[in-house]
């Protein structure tokens, strides 16, 4: 399968994105019964940083492309 050359601010938006689903994921993996869990919370920065990492790359508002260039770097990701 080809690999993407992506550009810096390509790279640090995906690492970005990449970094808010394991907050997310983190957030939802929470321990204990169901009932006593607290509801998730992602941190404001965390999604800050993706949302600027996407409008430095001009990704903001093309997430098919976003999402393909996801894809192609890190399959499975």
């Amino acid at each position: 399968m080809p690999t993407a050359v992506l550009t810096d601010r390509e790279r640090t938006a995906v690492q970005a994105y990449m970094r808010l689903l394991h907050t997310v994921r983190a957030a939802f993996d929470g321990d204990g019964p169901p009932e006593t869990r607290r509801p998730p919370v992602v941190p404001p920065a965390v999604l800050a940083e993706a949302e600027r990492a996407l409008a430095d790359a001009g990704l903001q508002g093309n997430e098919e492309e976003f999402f393909r260039l996801l894809q192609s770097w890190c399959p499975g990701g």
